[in-house]
């Protein structure tokens, strides 16, 4: 394919910002378009690893707090702690509907999104799960606090949504090629596995790391 076939397929505007980046060289603008294709593809997978572990982290956390291996319906469907975190409420009850006749706590507990895991640490699903969720983070710095916490999955949520929409990570604000804002979102994805308890090499053994890949950007 040319150039022109790759800007019929890809869209005008999409390659607009690589050819500005790459000063309108075509060939160098398709290789950061690819690159950038290689760097979110790496990138989802340690998100995706970090979502695991966290929505696992959490829910044996309640699971012991509320001695209830079915906390979810209990606590959040049912009107127990979580009654007033209402889309909290709606999205369980959502998932509970659609897994139907294949309900179980693991099916539902992996059935719900980064985004729904990320709010209980919100300021009024954190008091309502009694301000202990911190527990889960046993390696965490001394002096962050919820808010923090908050704050910095949240960066890592919209992180992991613009690579799921397939928006491009290779760009600062100004649309200038930068590798910083993956770069950045990644160490911050190593630094809660840390804080989760587990050791970097080993939590992601065998997962292709983007270090690679991100030194390529910055080369080009």
């Amino acid at each position: 394919m040319n150039f022109q076939e790759y800007q019929k397929a890809l869209s005008v505007p999409r390659l607009a910002t690589y050819l500005s980046a790459c000063d309108n060289d075509k060939n160098k603008a398709l290789i950061l378009y690819r690159y950038n294709i290689k760097l979110s593809q790496k990138l989802y997978g340690i998100l995706g690893v970090l979502e695991v572990v966290l929505r696992n982290a959490i829910n044996q956390h309640y699971e012991k707090q509320f001695t209830d291996p079915e906390w979810m319906i209990n606590e959040i469907a049912n009107g127990g702690a979580f009654r007033g975190e209402i889309k909290t409420v709606q999205k369980v009850n959502e998932a509970v509907r659609n897994l139907d006749t294949f309900y179980s706590h693991n099916k539902l507990v992996a059935s719900l999104t980064l985004g729904f895991w990320v709010a209980f640490f919100n300021k009024t699903a954190y008091a309502a799960g009694g301000k202990t969720l911190l527990k889960i983070f046993p390696n965490k710095i001394l002096g962050m606090n919820q808010r923090d916490i908050y704050r910095e999955f949240r960066y890592i949520l919209n992180f992991r949504n613009r690579i799921a929409h397939h928006e491009p990570i290779v760009f600062n604000v100004t649309k200038q090629k930068d590798v910083g804002y993956a770069e950045g979102n990644y160490k911050l994805v190593i630094k809660y596995l840390n804080f989760l308890g587990y050791k970097e090499n080993e939590i992601l053994w065998g997962v292709d790391l983007p270090d690679a890949t991100l030194k390529a950007v910055d080369g080009l």
